[in-house]
C-alpha cells in the first residue's frame, strides 16, 4: 500500500512565522509554501483614521502556510503549529489537514511519497 499523503494549512500571524519555520525545521519538515493573506473572524477588525478620515480595517493580514508530509507525523505539525501560534488571544488563526490523492514532481515525473523527497 502506497504511504499517505496529507497537506495541512497553517493560517496564522505574519509575526509568528519566524517562529513556525525553526520549529518545522526540528520535526524535519522538509517544503513549505507561503502565502500573504487578508482574512477577518471574530476580531471583526479596527477603526482607524486616516488623514483626519475614519476608515473600517475589516481584513487583517494572515500567512497561509501549506505543508504537504508523508514521512513526517501530521499530529507532529499540528502540535508544532499550535505551541507556536497559540497567543490564547482571538485571531490565532487556524489548521486545515486535507488527505491528497496523489504528488507528482514536475521535473522527475516522480510520484506519491517519492515526490516530496529531495534529490
Amino acid at each position: 500500500m502506497a504511504e499517505k499523503l496529507t497537506k495541512i494549512e497553517i493560517i496564522t500571524r505574519p509575526s509568528k512565522f519566524e517562529a513556525l519555520k525553526q520549529e518545522l525545521a526540528k520535526i524535519e519538515v522538509s517544503g513549505i509554501t507561503v502565502t500573504n493573506a487578508l482574512g477577518c473572524g471574530l476580531q471583526k477588525g479596527f477603526t482607524e483614521n486616516y488623514r483626519g478620515v475614519k476608515r473600517e480595517i475589516n481584513m487583517i493580514e494572515r500567512i497561509k502556510v501549506e505543508i504537504v508530509v508523508c514521512k513526517v507525523p501530521v499530529q507532529s505539525v499540528v502540535d508544532a503549529a499550535r505551541k507556536v501560534c497559540n497567543t490564547g488571544q482571538t485571531g490565532d488563526g487556524k489548521i486545515f489537514v486535507y488527505e491528497i490523492a496523489n504528488a507528482i514532481k514536475i521535473r522527475t515525473g516522480d510520484e506519491g511519497c517519492a515526490a516530496l523527497q529531495n534529490d
